[in-house]
């Protein structure tokens, strides 16, 4: 400070250049903000993706502005896996984007739609379809129940209509299993969703080579397993519309 005075003032007058440095210190801020222009315009879409998946594990699901004018999940998939624009949304939209065809002859007292039993969610495996478990199965089994093949037949059309693999995962709470046929809770996890993609192979004929399945038994739940409630929440099967790869 004391040799920039030095340098501004000569005797009793101001040293008529003294602009020049107020103005150098202007042009290197505009190059700075130029050349971070740039940096962000050469972001490619790995790195939005990336980006995408984070702020997703913190703000729920984020997706694409265009979403009125979708008329189905299969097509929002494609869509969304093309986007790099971020809009948080009221994901139940999502929801209704799959057909309901069906759903008002099961239980209609306790059933009037899928936003009652499935939750749809983002994260850095792709889009997470979630369905609670005694939707599906009975407690302490693997075998789908028949009255409720209509909410997969709702899935398998969403996943038919988009190229992408699909990962199947079963869930389940922390209390001991009891049972003659599986040993633990991953065993009993790991069998609905192979029971899931048996559907989806035999009963649809989709592509083996689409899919991987497994279980992971009580270790990943949604909330603490620490009231009814909480654990009827984990017990869940989540079937993951995996992002493209390279997108």
């Amino acid at each position: 400070m004391a040799k920039r005075k030095k340098h501004i003032m000569q005797g009793d007058t101001v040293d008529p250049n003294a602009w020049m440095i107020t103005f150098s210190d202007l042009v290197m801020l505009l190059l700075t903000f130029f050349v971070m222009l740039l940096t962000m315009s050469s972001m490619d879409a790995k790195m939005l993706n990336d980006i995408r998946s984070s702020i997703n594990a913190a703000a729920g699901l984020l997706e694409y502005s265009g979403l009125r004018g979708v008329g189905s999940l299969g097509k929002f998939i494609q869509e969304y896996q093309a986007s790099s624009e971020f809009f948080v949304i009221d994901h139940d939209r999502l929801k209704n984007l799959i057909p309901s065809t069906g759903l008002d002859n099961i239980m209609p007292e306790k059933i009037k739609d899928l936003n009652e039993i499935m939750d749809i969610t983002d994260d850095e495996r792709g889009i997470v379809l979630s369905l609670q478990e005694n939707i599906l199965f009975d407690p302490g089994e693997a075998k789908i129940k028949k009255d409720f093949f209509h909410v997969l037949d709702s899935i398998f059309t969403a996943i038919d209509s988009c190229p992408n693999d699909i990962l199947i995962m079963g869930h389940t709470d922390n209390i001991p299993i009891h049972s003659k046929v599986y040993e633990s809770n991953w065993e009993l996890s790991s069998y609905r969703a192979l029971s899931i993609l048996e559907y989806f192979l035999k009963g649809k004929g989709l592509q083996p080579s689409r899919f991987s399945v497994g279980g992971y038994g009580p270790a990943r739940p949604l909330y603490p397993d620490d009231t009814p409630k909480d654990r009827a929440l984990n017990r869940r099967v989540e079937i993951i519309i995996k992002h493209l790869q390279g997108v």
